[in-house]
């Protein structure tokens, strides 16, 4: 049997997730590139005899900058697929063949599939096939993924392309007169797509390369075509002949008009009410969906405690090994899945929903200017709202900015958002300190005002390492507007659970087992007439006044470092001086404990400022260095917001003493 192998490249939100589904059904896999944090999904069919593998490359919407997904996406379809399907967005043709020109210029293996032509006719627009066809000099296919409209088409177009001896090939995308004196120094020892890239930087040149490089570079330096400005020529002589050749094979009936729902959500004042409340919507789903799963599940992975340690008993294990094993890593692994799994398995989905509807384009639409006057990236705004599920999810989401310095901004200032993990601990301190004095309408307005609060400062810190270690000028990016979808359940649940959930939990326990066995050690371990613990947090007690807390809270939160959930448990099992992590069972039961250990009104606020402003969880950690593979900027994504939470709660003081 023959094989082939067909590579799917496209814009982020044209359909080509759905047209993969489409072809492959259920024989897929996904995993990651090798070397690579980014996914890689595979799948396969067969057609007129021939086993396709189809392998989907990461969403990108350019072949020249030096993002992972546009290196993956580059580098595959320099050698590694007989045919490239670039799938396009009927309904806005001008952004999607900007991707298709720089494909067509490297391999004239190409098939270009118009996605989304039932959409583009209920607007009005018209797609001459054939013509763009002959303008790319490449077979153009229309299709409907949903329906699977066209598939059948696409198929044998790839498979006729697969079995056509490669021919000689004359296509070429034009640029300024400079540069394209510049490439005609490098054309003879190279391909014309190489050449762009190593006279742009996304490539380093060879030995052969050096010395035309060097003649090059002295005819852009000629122009004045330097660093920025030689990809913004390029960028633009691209957008030029993709307009011009949008225009030519478009025709468009009635004018487009901005719908009556996108006069609501993307206006300043009512598109961001819509959002808030959205917002609080699933903020509440979330929290009030969670609890009694979670109780439930806490109590089904406590069951097996006790039978473990007789079992350990019995076959002569000591007690320090029990309970290491039981009471350390099993007990904080599964409070750890416990609180973290329900939440995630509620906010992750609704979260997709609102993606795969096409709403998260509003909200990156509505705070654009917001981000960008920081000198960060308009799509910030979605990553910070991923981070309301989890902070790491927020991290990985960041892959969706292109530029490499705001896409570090971005990564860095993640955490200043609190994730899912934070919010029982926050809604305990407000309950407790909040409600007898201002009710629930005082309560909601606090937690508001964190989440506002916690918004401003991912600005600031945005705008401090944008001015400092990360200084540069902000990109521009194209932000269409893409039409609303109906959602696919499916779709939503497996890219939410397996995708998202399981791979944040997967992560967490590979941090909290062995933290779990540090935490029962230091509370079980003589140290004096204390424990480790209790002699850890009276060395951490003049830091924890100077910051209107005492050293046990300072002590939980980093031995909250495995999950957020756990400070609280941490707290409580240091106060109470037990051995294991204790969970309260009221709040007025937590209530009184804390006053007993001389807790006040303040001491809540600078707990509350903290627990949004402290280094992120291990789990984060491990994401930011997976993302960036740098321990200096994992190292400032942790020292950040540390130092200016401790700089908050010491105004905090500052201003207590002057009222008192």
């Amino acid at each position: 049997m023959k094989h082939i192998t067909v590579a799917l490249a496209g814009n982020p939100n044209v359909g080509k997730s759905t047209l993969f589904n489409a072809l492959t059904g259920l024989r897929q896999h996904t995993g990651n590139w090798p070397g690579k944090t980014v996914e890689r999904a595979e799948g396969e069919y067969t057609y007129g005899g021939a086993a396709v593998r189809l392998v989907d490359l990461p969403g990108t919407y350019s072949l020249l900058a030096a993002s992972p997904e546009e290196e993956i996406a580059r580098d595959f379809l320099r050698g590694g697929a007989d045919v490239t399907v670039v799938v396009v967005d009927g309904c806005a043709l001008r952004r999607s063949l900007c991707l298709a020109l720089q494909v067509r210029q490297l391999t004239a293996r190409m098939v270009l599939c118009v996605n989304l032509l039932d959409e583009a006719a209920k607007k009005g627009v018209q797609i001459d096939l054939q013509r763009l066809g002959q303008r790319l000099q490449v077979p153009v296919v229309g299709t409907t993924a949903r329906s699977g409209k066209g598939l059948e088409e696409l198929q044998r177009a790839i498979w006729e392309l697969a079995a056509t001896p490669p021919d000689r090939d004359a296509f070429q995308v034009r640029y300024d007169v400079a540069v394209e004196r510049a490439l005609s120094r490098l054309t003879p020892h190279t391909d014309r797509h190489r050449a762009l890239e190593v006279l742009t930087g996304a490539a380093p040149p060879d030995a052969a390369l050096r010395e035309p490089l060097q003649r090059a570079q002295v005819i852009l330096d000629e122009a004045g075509l330097v660093e920025e400005l030689l990809h913004r020529s390029i960028t633009a002589s691209i957008v030029h002949q993709a307009e011009e050749m949008a225009a030519a094979c478009t025709c468009r009936s009635a004018p487009r008009r901005i719908t009556a729902a996108d006069r609501i959500l993307t206006s300043p004042v009512w598109g961001v009410a819509v959002m808030l409340l959205g917002l609080g919507v699933i903020f509440y789903l979330t929290l009030w969906g969670a609890n009694y799963p979670s109780r439930l599940l806490s109590r089904w992975l406590f069951a097996p405690i006790e039978p473990v340690r007789q079992w350990l008993a019995s076959v002569g294990a000591p007690w320090w090994l029990q309970g290491v094993l039981v009471d350390g890593v099993y007990r904080t692994a599964s409070w750890v899945l416990a609180v973290m799994l329900p939440p995630m398995a509620i906010f992750f989905p609704l979260f997709t929903l609102l993606e795969d509807v096409g709403y998260l384009p509003r909200v990156a639409f509505n705070l654009d200017r917001f981000f960008r006057s920081a000198g960060a990236h308009g799509r910030q705004s979605l990553t910070m709202c991923m981070a309301l599920g989890c902070s790491a999810c927020g991290v990985t989401g960041c892959r969706i900015i292109d530029s490499p310095r705001e896409r570090l901004v971005a990564i860095l200032t993640n955490c200043f958002v609190p994730c899912n993990g934070r919010f029982p601990t926050l809604m305990a301190l407000i309950s407790l300190f909040v409600v007898p004095w201002g009710g629930y309408v005082g309560a909601a307005a606090v937690f508001v005002a964190l989440i506002v609060f916690s918004v401003v400062m991912t600005w600031l810190a945005s705008r401090l390492l944008s001015s400092t270690l990360l200084k540069g000028e902000s990109s521009s990016f194209l932000l269409e507007l893409p039409p609303y979808r109906r959602p696919q359940m499916g779709k939503v649940l497996v890219r939410s659970l397996l995708d998202r959930t399981l791979f944040v939990l997967g992560r967490a326990l590979k941090v909290a087992a062995p933290s779990g066995a540090l935490i029962w050690v230091l509370a079980n371990v003589p140290c004096g007439a204390s424990t480790l613990l209790g002699t850890a947090a009276a060395f951490l007690d003049p830091l924890g006044a100077a910051l209107c807390v005492d050293g046990m809270i300072l002590l939980a939160f980093l031995l909250g470092f495995p999950a957020n959930e756990i400070v609280l448990p941490v707290l409580l099992m240091g106060y109470l001086s037990a051995g294991t992590l204790v969970e309260y069972d009221s709040l007025t039961q937590l209530g009184a404990v804390l006053q007993q250990n001389g807790w006040t009104a303040l001491t809540a606020v600078a707990m509350m400022v903290l627990c949004l402003l402290h280094f992120p969880c291990g789990t984060t950690c491990l994401t930011i260095y997976k993302e960036t593979g740098s321990r200096k900027w994992t190292a400032v994504a942790m020292a950040l917001p540390t130092v200016l939470g401790a700089a908050v709660c010491l105004v905090l003081r500052a201003a207590a003493a002057l009222v008192s």
